[in-house]
């Protein structure tokens, strides 16, 4: 029997080494390029690159920072790179060109970074990827379409970079849960996502045009702001007809066309036998009262004896006394009875049907109760005869004609959000101004803050939702209003409504002319806008006040402290817990969003109006806040 040497044994013991040792090679230099790329091939700037180095034996048993392996220290698993001051240039390429790394990678994190360059199509190699996470860096170029081949994806994030192009179509990844794509250059229209399946998804402030998909009620207009040529629900604005609609309507159109052409000269033939009758008939009239006709003339006196306007029909109403009226509001609306009873004074109807030739003196009829009395005027609760509750809101002492005033009204009604409260009907005279809204039964934010009969809690992300929710109502006003020059004027908690969802309605948008004479909400020590264009930083300043009640709890004065100095007081002595209110601590509200928006109600709160941020940016900074939090509330989910 022959031996076999033993350098032939030493020899295949070698190569089956190098052969079982050849992929984890592959996979550590394929690291190492990686990382070498991505931070530049600088060693200064992230402490990786030194730890990550050839003379490391293994990624898994050696522990490098960032890579975590499987329970056997096999194959690599999960990649956490984020806030690592890398500032090179990403390529996805290195890593899922190499199989045994593209079989086995889930999770990339590369958030909060500097890294440029752009997600090439090789990442649909990498099929076992579950989480792609490359927020706040300065990524460019489009999303490639072949992000749609990773099957296994469910979180998805390329928020705040400086993609650009289309979208691609995810809808047949099932299992997506979370796409966010915020502030970038991204246009094109919107692709079908399966929203049903998806908690968070927002593509917010990009350039993104047409129709929103059906979201089946899933996500906010939050999710969608910030892309000018968007449209339709959940955004307010409506998406124009096509053309495609436009042929059905013409091709309706010509067919009813046909059908009123007919009848129109049904009912002419039948106007001009009526006619010829009435003629005929008038005729033998004019006969009978030449021969009896008396020689004396006839006064026609027209006498009307018209119910005063003012008469109550049971218990108070806004015209009688008995609403706590002063004499002089009482006096201005008798000068102008005569006017109002010869033009009929009907109510110019802007949203409902259901106060359709609802009338002034109606109003002034009905039982009403006042609910309060502020400088631009008296708000009453005002009960019709079919039970319905409103709101009317009587002006006083706006130097604005009638015709003005009806513009603003129109204006204002082209103009809608979900959260911003509309006006049903108006009325405007030379001696009166009256708004007409729906009553909301959940009282305002102030109560609901301040007051000692609270039936609904407060909770920190009720708070946090209110917060964003009066953020994007502003924000979209303020950019629709922008060239009008129309801003609130008079923001505050106490008009901001809840209505029967508990969701907030900002109320008396525009009802103050800010930097036209009129009075603003503001405090003497704050310096004020100076041209009603420049209102619209007064409105942050008041939105920045009411983030301090719903973080602090506490009223905008008391016993003489103005809330806002004394917070910039609490701050100066770093006792920053101390500002929260203490309810949220006890619930365990994350600080570290508390204090993220404590700062963004600081910035709203300057006492220049130009250091202040528009609303636009509150917005996407409170909804950055917001889905940070549901982000963390989704991480703690069993």
């Amino acid at each position: 029997m022959n031996r076999i040497p033993i350098w032939v044994i030493f020899f295949s013991f070698f190569l089956l080494l190098h052969t079982t040792t050849s992929v984890d090679d592959e996979v550590k230099s394929s690291l190492i390029s990686f990382l070498t790329k991505l931070s530049n091939n600088s060693t200064t700037k992230s402490g990786l690159l030194s730890t990550w180095n050839s003379s490391s034996f293994d990624p898994c048993l050696d522990r490098w920072p960032g890579v975590t392996c499987d329970t056997r220290n096999t194959v690599i698993r999960k990649l956490y790179l984020n806030s690592s001051n890398l500032a090179g240039q990403l390529d996805v390429g290195i890593l899922c060109g190499v199989a045994a790394l593209a079989a086995s990678l889930n999770v990339l994190h590369l958030e909060y970074n500097d890294i440029s360059g752009g997600i090439s199509t090789e990442i649909s190699s990498c099929k076992q990827l579950t989480h792609l996470h490359v927020s706040g860096n300065r990524l460019s170029g489009s999303l490639p379409a072949s992000l749609a081949m990773l099957n296994n994806m469910k979180i998805l994030d390329v928020s705040y970079n400086k993609l650009f192009g289309t979208l691609p179509d995810l809808s047949k990844i099932s299992g997506l849960t979370v796409f966010l794509a915020e502030n970038n250059e991204l246009g094109g229209e919107i692709p079908r996502f399966d929203f049903s399946n998806l908690k968070l998804f927002n593509v917010s402030n990009n350039n993104l045009t047409g129709r929103i998909p059906d979201v089946h009620g899933h996500f906010a207009a939050s999710s969608f702001l910030g892309n000018r040529y968007l449209c339709g629900d959940p955004l307010p604005k409506e998406c124009p007809t096509s053309q495609e609609d436009n042929l059905v309507e013409k091709s309706k159109d010509s067919s009813n066309t046909q059908i009123v052409m007919f009848v129109g000269y049904f009912v002419l033939g039948l106007v001009c036998i009526l006619l010829v009758i009435f003629m005929l008939c008038k005729r033998n009239k004019r006969k009978e009262k030449a021969h009896n006709a008396l020689p004396k003339k006839v006064a026609a006196i027209d006498d009307h004896d018209d119910e005063s306007v003012y008469k109550s029909s049971s218990g108070a109403s806004i015209g009688n006394k008995a609403a706590s009226l002063s004499r002089s509001e009482i006096s201005a609306v008798s000068a102008d009875q005569s006017a109002l009873v010869s033009s009929s004074s009907v109510l110019v109807v802007l949203t409902s049907p259901e106060v359709n030739g609802l009338k002034f003196e109606d109003l002034l009829r009905a039982p009403a109760e006042m609910l309060g009395r502020g400088k631009s005027g008296s708000l009453y609760k005002v009960i019709l005869g079919n039970g319905k509750n409103l709101v009317v809101k009587r002006i006083k002492d706006w130097a604005i004609s009638s015709q003005e005033f009806k513009q603003r009204m129109q204006r204002l009604d082209q103009v809608k959000h979900p959260n911003v409260l509309p006006a049903l009907a108006f009325y405007s005279s030379k001696q009166e101004k009256l708004l007409v809204y729906e009553y909301q039964q959940n009282g305002n934010l102030f109560k609901s803050l301040h007051g000692t009969d609270v039936a609904h809690v407060f909770d920190w992300v009720t708070r946090l939702e209110v917060a964003a929710k009066i953020a994007e109502a502003l924000a979209f006003m303020h950019q629709e209003l922008q060239d009008d020059k129309i801003a609130h004027g008079n923001l505050k908690s106490s008009n901001i409504l809840l209505n029967k969802n508990m969701e907030p309605c900002v109320s008396e948008y525009g009802l103050i002319a800010v930097g036209n004479g009129e009075e603003s909400s503001l405090p003497a020590k704050v310096t004020r806008a100076k041209s009603s264009s420049n209102a619209f930083k007064d409105d942050v300043y008041g939105y920045g006040v009411i983030l301090l009640e719903l973080l602090t709890g506490n009223l905008v004065q008391h016993n003489g402290i103005d809330l806002t100095d004394w917070v910039q007081s609490v701050l100066r002595e770093e006792w920053t817990v101390e500002v929260f209110d203490k309810a949220l601590i006890s619930e365990c509200a994350s600080e570290e969003r508390l204090v993220s928006l404590l700062q963004v109600a600081i910035k709203c709160v300057n006492r220049s109006p130009e250091d202040r941020p528009t609303m636009d940016q509150v917005a996407v900074m409170i909804n950055t806040i917001k889905e940070e939090d549901e982000r963390s509330a989704l991480s703690y989910e069993p």
